[in-house]
């Protein structure tokens, strides 16, 4: 299983933290669309090492599917073919009231950007002549001077991130693969999200292996005590902020969990954010975290997702492991065999 970490995205950092991802082993690095540009990270980061570079996301809704194909073809060309367009389509409240955009059938417009994006990709390559026409985008003009032509590596992949069933199955009809929401369980992972992957790929004629699944994991890793209950810690607090969501409520209902959600959200609203953190339990933790030592933490990637995915994305938040444990991790997850389901499996 590929390992990937999470490149620090600002401009004076990005080239160090890039340099030290490769050193820990890890395969690649993704970039978050936080307080940084999701893009510029990875430019600086391509020329830094061999690693492979993804968008985990850029936030598709607010921007047009051609600044999305000219920015991901010329990041494919520069790092010579190790390039992934992951794209997500973010909750109402941001869109609306960060972003500045319009809201609305999240699923189909998601899906919409992702097809307009490999059509583009399309005409560019020389496949058909570009002619798309959508409910939201339609892309019919590309004279010659606007044309950058066949990209000598290949059009990249276009991910599709998704945690829902419906924007599962969409990632799994339109997208080269989906990016899994680290916000799960392995009980939601295989009641809701297989079922729609299977859907999905079922329309779309495809079987598993011609579909990246990337899973993306809260890990919680220490060797120590005291290292381990601050780790825990934090990831409980992503998992309170995760819960407080209104579109996230199916993930914690799976459990039984789900009165949780509106009492969560209303102290978010109230700035309360110690008081959401006590309200998770270990239990709870254990069930959408990965928790404990490197080893331990990859078996239960491994029985999480392990004969689904290619890929995992690790996700340390608020806390910085010891490097030595996240060499492990590392070295542990890249021992998994992943997406070993065959096409007539699914």
């Amino acid at each position: 299983m590929k390992v990937h970490l999470q490149v620090d995205g600002s401009p004076t950092e990005v080239r160090d933290s890039a340099r030290a991802i490769a050193a820990l082993g890890a395969d690649g690095i993704f970039s978050f669309e936080g307080q940084h540009d999701v893009f510029f990270p990875l430019v600086l980061a391509a020329g830094e090492t061999d690693l492979e570079l993804m968008t985990n996301v850029a936030i598709a809704g607010p921007r047009s599917p051609l600044h999305l194909a000219h920015a991901a073809y010329d990041l494919q060309v520069y790092s010579g073919g190790r390039f992934r367009l992951g794209l997500g389509s973010q909750v109402r409240v941001h869109i609306e009231k960060r972003y500045g955009s319009q809201w609305g059938k999240p699923a189909n417009r998601m899906a919409e950007s992702v097809a307009a994006v490999k059509a583009i990709f399309a005409a560019w390559e020389r496949k058909a002549p570009l002619d798309f026409r959508g409910e939201y985008f339609t892309h019919t003009l590309m004279p010659p001077n606007f044309d950058p032509g066949p990209n000598p590596f290949g059009p990249p992949p276009v991910l599709m991130g998704a945690l829902g069933p419906v924007m599962t199955r969409r990632a799994a009809e339109v997208a080269d693969g989906l990016l899994v929401m680290p916000f799960n369980s392995t009980r939601h992972f295989a009641e809701r999200t297989v079922p729609a992957i299977t859907a999905g790929l079922r329309k779309s004629r495809r079987g598993l292996d011609q579909f990246q699944v990337i899973a993306q994991a809260m890990v919680a890793v220490g060797r120590t005590e005291a290292k381990l209950a601050t780790a825990v810690d934090r990831v409980a607090s992503l998992i309170a902020f995760y819960g407080s969501t209104p579109p996230y409520r199916a993930v914690l209902e799976v459990h039984g969990w789900e009165q949780l959600q509106p009492e969560l959200n209303e102290l978010s609203k109230q700035g309360k954010y110690a008081e959401m953190r006590a309200l998770i339990t270990e239990p709870m933790v254990r069930a959408y975290g990965i928790v404990g030592t490197p080893e331990e933490c990859a078996d239960q990637v491994r029985e999480r997702y392990g004969e689904y995915a290619s890929d995992v994305c690790c996700y340390f938040p608020g806390y910085a492991p010891d490097s030595a444990d996240i060499a492990d991790l590392v070295e542990a997850l890249r021992s998994i065999a992943g997406n070993s389901v065959t096409g007539e499996r699914t």
